[in-house]
């Protein structure tokens, strides 16, 4: 392997360190109790190396974009914005193992139940929506500022919430899965 991809693989390690120890923290001490000098603690690395993976510690559970899914997206071939969307999701899901999967769950969880955190994520919203917007209409191929457009990607994101707010109160169930087939319903006209 090359210098360039241990490099990759041990940032990739350390990130996911600072995440696991930073929610058994979250869930031992509560989230307001817990500080950025205890993570890096517990995840044996200094503040500075937590701050150059997250820049505070609300980052650790809100996400200014979702890059499997944006580069999902841009990978779709043209089509209609629901199926280029569904597309997108099930590569995105496909591209994480397991415990990507578990570990992105639980901050979704914890995110939704933390109400400062729920409104930090919905604060960002903004940028990854207006990113997906640019790509799902290009994708169609009409201008970003088509109403169609918001319309379709405002029923995507709700119904993929609604899935995610179940998932949430589900651990058992197949979000992934879940999401594609509400998704595929979706697409199909919502027809019962």
């Amino acid at each position: 392997m090359s210098d360039s991809g241990l490099r990759e693989r041990k940032k990739a390690r350390t990130r996911e360190a600072i995440l696991r120890e930073a929610f058994r923290l979250f869930r031992e001490r509560g989230y307001n109790a817990t500080t950025v000098e205890q993570i890096a603690e517990a995840a044996e690395v200094s503040p500075a190396t937590f701050f150059r993976y997250f820049p505070t510690k609300e980052h650790l559970v809100t996400l200014d974009r979702f890059p499997p899914l944006v580069e999902a997206l841009a990978s779709q071939p043209p089509g209609a914005p629901v199926t280029v969307l569904r597309g997108a999701f099930r590569t995105a899901f496909a591209a994480l193992s397991a415990e990507e999967i578990a570990a992105g769950h639980a901050r979704e969880v914890f995110a939704a139940t933390v109400p400062e955190l729920l409104v930090a994520s919905l604060r960002k919203s903004p940028g990854l929506l207006r990113e997906v917007r640019e790509i799902v209409a290009d994708k169609a191929g009409c201008d970003a500022d088509d109403p169609r457009i918001r319309d379709t990607i405002g029923a995507v994101f709700g119904v993929v919430a609604m899935v995610w707010l179940e998932w949430a109160q589900n651990a058992r169930m197949d979000g992934p899965a879940e999401v594609d087939r509400a998704l595929a319903h979706l697409e199909s006209g919502l027809s019962l």
